[in-house]
């Protein structure tokens, strides 16, 4: 869970896409693209880190946007699905394990995130880590050299209650529309050697 009130990465820009727009999917998936462009050094291998809990319906984006990405078998390097969450307990593990599986992987990092009303709904992509937990005080290691995260409910009070009350399908719509962007942004980013 990234901070509230949409401060994903307090020294950087970021970019905004409210999913209900048309167009929203390719929209975030340019975005990705032109930012992995920028920000990645040739050579390093991308690695996808979902992170969030399939127990709590606000922190499912990660897992969910994980299982969605691999089930469109465009990506093979993904961490945090359904079947094998990147949570709080294994955060620290999952970052070692994938450090000594890839040699300076370029990370991004995919987390729910609670905003102001008016954000609800909205995805955000923006260069450096993003800090997982911080919405719910827990201190957890920074993740990601780009990070995409969606902004699931309302932060500012009782943020363990509002996960659990956040509407699955906002969730599972925020879900597709991030793996369909990530899948086809470093798809057709390959191509032109991101």
């Amino acid at each position: 869970m990234t901070p509230l009130f949409d401060i994903c990465s307090p020294t950087t820009k970021e970019h905004r896409y409210p999913i209900q727009s048309p167009g929203s999917t390719f929209d975030l998936a340019s975005g990705i693209r032109l930012l992995v462009r920028e920000v990645k050094p040739v050579g390093r291998e991308v690695v996808v880190v979902c992170i969030g809990s399939d127990r709590s319906t606000g922190d499912s984006l990660g897992p969910l946007t994980g299982s969605k990405l691999q089930s469109l078998h465009r990506y093979p390097h993904v961490f945090g699905t359904l079947d094998e969450p990147v949570h709080a307990t294994n955060l620290a593990e999952t970052l070692d394990r994938l450090h000594r599986q890839f040699e300076s992987p370029f990370l991004i990092a995919v987390d729910a995130c609670l905003g102001r009303l008016d954000s609800v709904g909205c995805v955000t992509i923006g260069k450096g880590a993003l800090k997982p937990g911080a919405a719910v005080k827990k201190e957890l290691p920074p993740v990601g050299d780009v990070y995409v995260t969606g902004i699931v409910n309302v932060g500012g009070f009782m943020e363990h209650l509002v996960l659990q009350s956040t509407r699955l399908q906002l969730v599972m719509k925020m879900a597709e529309t991030i793996a369909s962007a990530i899948a086809f942004g470093l798809h057709t980013g390959s191509r032109e050697q991101v």
